[in-house]
């Protein structure tokens, strides 16, 4: 099932007005952004470089505060909520993590329990070594159990992290720029791990920023489009990825196709 669009959904993320600008500067960097997720929703983030996408991540996430409007995470509003416990049931995946390259696969996944970068063995009883070993294996990924992290390529990593991210069984996902730098076999092996993933966990809820529609699977239902730190268009994904809207959000001609449940987009030349 790709995605929940019944009255039954349950909000898991909603920012109303939601504005930031930068303390120093005072730059507008997202001007009044209102948008809801949902669960079992799985929404791409796109917009040129500089749009705020990151930035929507950091709200959601629970790792800044608007400067104007609110941000309400798992029924919690910033401001008003202990955010360490609140970040404790979100997932988070990044290529720019930090993590021991040194380290196992397993020990990787292991460190997502306890929200640290290096292991906390105490805290790491057999229920939990378990955990993480059936996560490496529903991500098709078991064999990487006792390689070493700073060995695996790429795509490897990439669904590692997805494993940390679920040893909290988190009710919402955010992936920024999990495609970064992938070959075409890895990003590939990512795509239809994403697709599992939403088939596996009904009421799990993702956003996934990036910069080429190639890299979503089939399993996004919703996208969101920014532009200078404004939602351009949100909702379905086949009523915002347009060529027109595209092109506004771009600033070029961009032709759109899909094909399959993937998506394909390219410049039409120049305006």
């Amino acid at each position: 099932m790709n995605g929940t669009n019944g009255t039954d959904a349950r909000v898991v993320a909603t920012l109303d007005g939601a504005s930031m600008r930068r303390l120093t500067t005072g730059q507008v960097i997202l001007d009044g952004i209102d948008w809801s997720v949902r669960s079992g929703e799985h929404w791409a983030l796109l917009g040129p470089n500089g749009a705020g996408k990151t930035s929507i991540l950091r709200l959601i996430g629970a790792t800044a505060f608007p400067t104007t409007g609110t941000v309400e995470v798992l029924g919690h509003r910033l401001g008003r909520v202990d955010v360490r416990e609140l970040r404790a049931h979100i997932g988070h995946v990044s290529t720019s993590q930090r993590v021991p390259r040194d380290l196992t696969g397993h020990t990787v996944v292991l460190t997502g329990h306890s929200g640290t970068v290096q292991p906390l063995w105490k805290t790491y009883d057999s229920e939990v070594r378990d955990r993480a070993r059936e996560l490496l294996a529903e991500l098709q990924i078991k064999d990487l159990a006792d390689r070493e992290y700073g060995v695996c390529s790429g795509g490897q990593r990439a669904r590692i992290l997805i494993a940390r991210a679920l040893m909290a069984n988190p009710s919402l996902l955010l992936l920024d720029e999990p495609f970064n730098a992938l070959d075409l076999p890895s990003r590939e092996d990512l795509i239809d791990t994403m697709r599992r993933l939403a088939d596996n966990r009904p009421g799990l809820a993702t956003v996934t920023v990036t910069h080429h529609l190639e890299e979503l699977s089939p399993a996004i239902s919703h996208a969101l489009l920014l532009k200078e730190g404004r939602v351009l268009a949100r909702g379905a994904v086949e009523d915002v990825l347009t060529a027109d809207r595209m092109t506004a959000c771009f600033g070029r001609p961009i032709e759109v196709t899909r094909h399959a449940g993937r998506w394909l987009a390219r410049s039409g030349g120049l305006a």
